[in-house]
């Protein structure tokens, strides 16, 4: 049976999935809902959890106990029992497949991981306010993804609906937050007969109305920890026969700060998160610094993340500790294709509700949709980033965050409308 959601249909599945935010990797509610919802429409295929993903590639994957407890979570939460068991280890998300006739192949990603942060509880909160805040505490969707699998799901249903001639493929991709997910979408596979891409994000400083047809300004980004191991000792009577891995993560974290930065541009490093040690009177044996870098281009994170490595393992050596560095998450630079830009222009100057139109701005962040935006692009394809505007009383990954939930319609609009005119227009051709 074929299922058509009506605005009020999504308004309500948006608030749902507000409700059951999950972090990287940990999205069981979230995908069995994204599936639930996709198995009533009219699919050509529906790809499910490690179906769509390239196991050996994924990064940042909680342990096991982790994992256990977001599994249970979402079951006692009421997500279908068939679907979870079809996640189990982490592989989580979805891709719907629609074929129709000849026609390129299109793409659309949309991400649907949540922050592990408190949500407002102040009744100025229209979540709060609604009866639909996070009932996860300590977690919410601080950054718009429950609205994006929203839009996704939206989309799909009006080029279901249009004369639309072609391939669509919708990716619903997990651990973007982590920038931990692209990459292992990237390795399923199933990109690489996709003719054009389009990727999606409300918000980002532009109030509802206002569309950005190309974001640019990507900064390549890689997340590392560092785990130091030194040697305890009573830090009163025998200090000496210690290694102080206390010590050595604070010259790293330091150190980290005085890498020289680069001519060619823009370079970032921040260490967020540090800890260690047992008690006051011991020496600490063990500690850790999680952190991360980024270059206006993936050559300048490349560099910074060499010299971050060297930096840390210096630090190490000097207080006679070990140290393990992982990569916890990875993004390249990526740029939106001129051709694309200029279709959703045209498209979104129809749309209702759009009142100002962006060519293109620079993001200032990161993102690992540009995994698949490169992938697709050195593939011959066509790729963009669709920023569209939404009014909201908090910044992006703070807690008063929500989303004009008129966005979802706009969006819609814009993205299967760019939709169906690469499908008849085939920009890549021409």
């Amino acid at each position: 049976m074929s299922h058509q959601a009506t605005m009020d249909d999504l308004i309500s599945f948006r608030r749902d999935l507000h409700r059951h935010p999950e972090p990287a990797w940990r999205e069981f509610y979230t995908t069995a809902r994204i599936v639930d919802e996709l198995e009533t429409r009219d699919l050509d295929a529906l790809y499910v959890g490690p179906e769509i993903l390239g196991s050996e590639n994924r990064m940042a994957v909680p342990d096991d106990d982790e994992l256990d407890t977001w599994f249970e979570r979402a079951r006692a939460a009421g997500a279908r029992e068939d679907i979870l068991e079809r996640l189990t280890g982490g592989y989580t998300g979805a891709l719907a497949v629609f074929e129709r006739g000849e026609g390129p192949t299109v793409g659309l990603r949309v991400d649907i991981d949540a922050l592990p942060i408190t949500e407002s509880d102040e009744e100025t909160h229209l979540p709060t306010a609604e009866g639909f805040r996070s009932e996860n505490e300590g977690f919410m969707h601080a950054c718009g993804h429950d609205a994006h699998a929203t839009i996704g799901l939206g989309v799909l249903d009006a080029v279901l609906d249009s004369d639309f001639e072609g391939t669509l493929k919708v990716f619903f991709q997990p651990s973007e937050e982590r920038v931990a997910g692209g990459k292992a979408v990237v390795q399923g596979g199933h990109l690489d007969d996709v003719d054009a891409l389009l990727a999606v994000h409300v918000g980002l400083d532009h109030p509802t109305g206002e569309v950005v047809c190309g974001v640019d300004g990507f900064l390549a980004v890689s997340h590392f920890r560092a785990d130091f191991t030194g040697a305890p000792a009573h830090a009163g009577a025998k200090p000496e026969e210690g290694k102080n891995a206390n010590l050595a993560a604070a010259a790293a974290t330091q150190n980290l700060y005085s890498i020289s930065r680069h001519s060619d541009g823009a370079t970032r490093v921040n260490v967020g998160l540090m800890g260690g040690g047992t008690a006051t009177n011991i020496v600490a044996e063990e500690s850790f610094i999680e952190g991360e870098v980024r270059g206006e281009t993936t050559e300048l994170m490349e560099y910074m993340e060499d010299r971050a490595h060297t930096v840390i393992e210096s630090a190490a050596a000097m207080y006679d500790c070990e140290v393990d560095i992982g990569v916890e998450g990875k993004a390249p630079s990526a740029r939106s294709d001129e051709e694309l830009t200029t279709l959703v222009r045209s498209v979104s100057e129809g749309v209702e509700g759009v009142d100002s139109i962006l060519d293109s701005d620079d993001l200032g962040g990161s993102e690992d949709a540009t995994y698949l935006m490169q992938h697709v692009q050195d593939n011959g394809g066509l790729a963009a980033y669709v920023g569209v505007g939404t009014d909201h009383p908090g910044g992006h990954h703070t807690r008063t965050f929500d989303v004009d939930e008129e966005t979802i319609r706009i969006a819609i609009d814009v993205l299967s409308g760019s939709i169906e005119q690469i499908a008849a227009t085939d920009p890549q051709a021409s």
